[in-house]
């Protein structure tokens, strides 16, 4: 009778231990392991982008989704600060490319609420062009004379709309970097609903200048934009660095070596704290197939060197 016992008794722990060993055994294969999470070349997020750049970054996605056909981004347009409202407030959206990195208040604001700080960086350097009718006399314009109309400080009927109604990457610019913080004069300001229809009503009125992100206009090999131009003109802008009366366009050697006047910062900032699709996409536009796509719709790539060579053409 106590051998039987001794028996059952070592019956149970061997099935003990079979058991834990399954357990153990289940836990540690990788069934447990979340399979609803993307990864960086599969997957699909939800990012938000300043309408200032949507011709670059559809070109960006276009040429990432080729590269890995199991990634989706779906990109929403808008205003830079329905952007960064965005990543504050929609926990859909993974990413946003807009003209800044996080501000010292928005790091602490993320690291106390999501335990962490998004990444951000700049990719490449953008400029704001001036674009004019095609019919207007003159093409060339001075930084003293964008900010006086910006101050509502002219006598004449000339005015500058803007690529939006609401508080757009080109209106902070305008204010922050033109104006060093001084307000618009809402007499002289005009705000249409986005890129495109700056350039159809800057095409309508002889009278006024537009302020628009180069991307919409600086590729002349791009149907679309071509036909933009066939619209518009853009306008050179006085160079302070090059000398007197040197008057530049922004054009990508002008960007790169700050020659124009209206330059500024392509960034994104990333809400993810894995590697997921979101840094699969930021890697991809840091390195050498984004940066290229970039030099090749004549931004600035902020990632690839550039050499100045002196060259003697015939």
């Amino acid at each position: 009778m106590r051998t039987s016992f001794k028996n059952i008794i070592k019956t149970v722990g061997n099935c003990f231990m079979l058991l834990a060993g399954l357990v153990c055994l289940n836990s540690c294969s990788g069934p447990n392991v979340r399979t609803d999470l993307d990864t960086t070349s599969s997957g699909i997020i939800n990012i938000s982008v300043d309408e200032t750049f949507k011709p670059i970054i559809d070109s960006q996605i276009e040429v990432f989704e080729a590269l890995y056909p199991k990634a989706k981004i779906v990109a929403h347009y808008k205003p830079e600060a329905d952007c960064l409202r965005d990543l504050i407030k929609d926990s859909a959206t993974r990413m946003v490319i807009v003209t800044r990195g996080l501000t010292d208040n928005e790091e602490i604001y993320f690291r106390d609420s999501l335990k962490y700080i998004p990444l951000f960086d700049k990719v490449a350097n953008d400029a704001v062009a001036v674009i004019v009718s095609n019919q207007s006399a003159d093409s060339v314009i001075t930084m003293e004379k964008i900010r006086a109309l910006l101050e509502g400080n002219t006598a004449d009927k000339e005015k500058v709309v803007f690529d939006g109604t609401s508080a757009t990457s080109t209106v902070r610019f305008a204010v922050d970097s033109i104006l060093r913080g001084k307000p618009l004069n809402g007499d002289k300001v005009v705000g249409v609903k986005n890129s495109e229809e700056v350039i159809n009503y800057v095409a309508e009125h002889n009278d006024v200048i537009g302020l628009i992100g180069v991307s919409w206009v600086g590729d002349k090999e791009d149907s679309n934009q071509v036909s933009f131009l066939k619209k518009v003109k853009i306008a050179s802008v006085e160079c302070s660095k090059c000398g007197d009366n040197i008057f530049v366009k922004p054009y990508q050697f002008n960007i790169l070596y700050k020659r124009y006047p209206l330059v500024r910062g392509l960034y994104y900032i990333l809400k993810e704290n894995y590697d997921g699709l979101g840094n699969g996409f930021a890697n991809f536009l840091t390195q050498e197939k984004g940066q290229l796509i970039f030099r090749r719709a004549y931004l600035g790539p902020a990632k690839m060197d550039f050499t100045l060579r002196t060259v003697t053409t015939n």
